[in-house]
C-alpha cells in the first residue's frame, strides 16, 4: 500500500478470505497483512506493517473501526493481536499461566472483531517494520562514516524512536489508512497497551488537533500514564502509594495477607489497601521524621498485615516497598519468587541464597516463546506473508535508544499524557474512554491510573465519559479466561454506548 512507485522497497502484501465461528454467528473477513509507506517532503521514509482484519458488512463506513499497538517502547502489536483482540490467540491456562511447548494457537471466541474492524500497527523497528535506505551521495555518506565510525553502526530507525515522532507516524498512519480505504465516516477508536496506553493518551488530543481524526472512544490497557509515577524515591512519595493496593492484592491471592474482613473477600481487602495507602501511608511518607515512633509503627504493623511481609522489612525500607523487594521477599520462604507483570505467577528461585534476585521475570521473559512462536505461524502461514524480514517482538535496542524528551527550555522533569487526556475530552465531549489494568501488575499499578482520575478535575459534564475498570491478572490480565471474557462483554457495552 504505497502513494507512489518510487518507493525503493516493494513490499509483497497478503489478502486473504477467513470465517470466524462463534457460539452465535459466523462473521466472515478479510485480512490485510501489509506495508504502509510513510513520507517526509514527499520522500519515502519508512515501511509501517500493520494487519488488519474487515468484516463483511454492507455498509463498511457504519462499522467501527479500531487501530491497536502496543508500548515498550519496542514492542510490536503480537501481545494484544494474539493474546486478547485477534482472532486467533495463543492458549493460555485458565489463570494466564504458561503452557508447555509446542505454543498452540485456537480460535478467538472473545474476538473485539464480533463488534469492530481491527488494524494491528507495528511502529518502526518493531514487527517488520522498518525505515527505508535515503538516497544520499555516496561520497558524503562515506566521509560522514569516516569521520565518525559510530555513526555507520546506529540504526537507521533512530529518528523513529522519540515521543513526537513516534505519535506523528501513527497519526500519519492512521489518517493514510482511513483515506486509502475510504473509512473517514466510520467511528473510529485507538486502543494500546502499557507505553502503548501513553501513546492513546497523547493520540486523544493529537490526532483530533493536527490530523483530523475524530474518536469515538480511546482505550487504555495497563497504562503508564506519568512517568513520575513509575518510581519511587527518598522524595516522591506518590509511586510507593500507588503501588499497595497491588501489593496487597498479590499478598492475598497467596495466602499472606491478614485480611481485610472476611477471608477470601479480594475486594474488600483491596479496598482497606487503597483506604490505607490515601489516609496513612501518604501522611506517613510525608511527614518524614516529624512523625512520632508510636504512629509509625502502628503504620507500619498495618501496611505488614495487608501486604504479608515481615513488619521489620518494612520498618528497614521505611515504608518504601520496592515491586524487586516485594517479589523476592512475598515468597522467600518457599523459593520462589513472584512476577513483576503479573504477581499471582510464581517461579523457582534460582539463587535464593543470594543477597539480591538474579533470575529472570517469569512473567515477561517466559512470553516470548509464546508470542513469538504464535505471530510467526500466523502471519507466515495463515495470512500467506512473505518476507525474509525477521518479526521484531520486543526490541531492546528500540527501548534503550528512545528519546524522552521534554518541551520547555529547562529539559527537567517527567513526561506525561493526562493533559493530553484532559485536552482530547474537552475537544470532543463526546469522546469515551476506558481504562482498564490487572489487580496483580506491580509494574503498571491499577490505582496510578484511579489516582490521577481523582486528579484530572473533569468538568461534570465529561466526566461520566471516563471509565475506570480492573479485572484479575497482570499487565495482560486478558490471559486469564475469566477476566478475558468480562472484558469482552466490558467492551461490547463501551462500544455501544460511544457509537449510540
Amino acid at each position: 500500500m504505497s502513494d507512489t512507485p518510487n518507493s525503493p522497497i516493494t513490499r509483497k502484501s497478503s489478502k486473504t478470505e477467513h470465517t470466524l465461528l462463534l457460539p452465535e454467528r459466523q462473521i466472515h473477513y478479510t485480512a490485510l497483512a501489509e506495508w504502509q509507506t510513510l513520507f517526509e517532503e514527499e520522500k519515502p521514509i519508512a515501511e509501517m506493517f500493520c494487519v488488519a482484519y474487515l468484516a463483511e458488512v454492507e455498509d463498511a463506513s457504519s462499522r467501527p473501526i479500531t487501530f491497536v499497538f502496543n508500548g515498550g517502547p519496542g514492542a510490536a502489536s503480537a501481545y494484544l493481536h494474539m493474546g486478547a483482540l485477534g482472532p486467533k490467540r495463543i492458549y493460555f491456562g485458565a489463570n494466564g499461566t504458561l503452557p508447555k511447548p509446542p505454543v498452540r494457537v485456537v480460535d478467538n471466541l472473545e474476538s473485539w472483531l464480533s463488534f469492530t474492524d481491527l488494524v494491528f500497527i507495528d511502529p518502526i523497528g518493531t514487527g517488520f517494520s522498518r525505515s527505508l535506505p535515503q538516497n544520499k551521495d555516496a561520497q558524503d555518506k562515506q566521509s560522514s562514516e569516516k569521520a565518525n565510525p559510530k555513526e555507520a553502526d546506529k540504526p537507521k530507525e533512530t529518528e523513529f524512536w522519540e515521543v513526537e515522532r513516534d505519535l506523528k507516524a501513527l497519526g500519519e498512519f492512521i489518517q493514510r489508512f482511513l483515506s486509502h480505504k475510504k473509512r473517514w465516516l466510520s467511528p473510529i477508536f485507538i486502543a494500546g497497551e502499557s507505553y502503548g496506553g501513553f501513546r492513546v493518551a497523547r493520540l486523544a488530543r493529537r490526532l483530533q488537533q493536527e490530523f483530523g481524526v475524530g474518536l469515538s472512544g480511546a482505550i487504555l490497557i495497563s497504562p503508564a500514564l506519568e512517568f513520575s509515577l513509575l518510581g519511587g524515591s527518598d522524595y516522591n512519595i506518590t509511586a510507593w502509594v500507588t503501588l499497595i493496593p497491588s501489593l496487597a492484592a498479590a499478598a492475598a491471592y497467596h495466602g499472606r495477607a491478614q485480611w481485610a474482613g472476611k477471608a477470601g473477600d479480594l475486594q474488600a481487602h483491596i479496598d482497606a489497601a487503597e483506604q490505607f495507602a490515601r489516609k496513612t501511608l501518604i501522611p506517613l511518607l510525608a511527614m518524614g521524621d516529624t512523625m512520632t515512633p508510636d504512629e509509625r509503627q502502628t503504620a507500619y504493623q498495618q501496611m505488614a498485615g495487608l501486604i504479608g511481609l515481615p513488619v521489620t522489612l518494612i520498618e528497614r525500607q521505611a515504608g518504601r516497598i520496592s515491586i524487586d523487594v516485594f517479589a523476592r521477599e512475598l515468597l522467600r520462604d518457599q523459593q520462589r519468587i513472584v512476577g513483576l507483570y503479573d504477581a499471582s505467577i510464581t517461579a523457582i528461585d534460582p539463587f535464593p541464597d543470594r543477597v539480591t534476585y538474579e533470575g529472570i521475570d517469569p512473567t515477561l521473559d517466559g512470553l516470548d516463546r509464546l508470542f513469538t512462536g504464535a505471530i510467526n505461524s500466523h502471519l507466515r502461514d495463515t495470512l500467506g506473508v512473505e518476507t525474509d524480514l525477521s518479526y521484531h517482538l520486543l526490541n531492546l535496542e528500540t527501548f534503550k535508544a528512545w528519546k524522552f524528551e521534554l518541551k520547555g527550555e529547562l529539559k527537567q522533569g517527567f513526561l506525561g499524557a493526562v493533559d493530553d487526556l484532559r485536552v482530547g475530552m474537552t475537544l470532543n465531549p463526546h469522546m469515551q474512554v476506558y481504562i482498564t489494568h490487572g489487580l496483580f501488575d506491580l509494574v503498571t499499578p491499577y490505582f496510578a491510573s484511579n489516582h490521577l482520575a481523582d486528579l484530572m478535575k473533569l468538568n461534570p459534564e465529561i466526566r461520566p465519559n471516563l471509565t475506570l475498570k480492573h479485572f484479575p491478572g497482570g499487565h495482560m490480565f486478558y490471559t486469564w479466561d475469566e477476566s478475558r471474557s468480562s472484558w469482552l462483554a466490558q467492551m461490547k457495552a463501551f462500544y455501544q454506548n460511544a457509537t449510540a
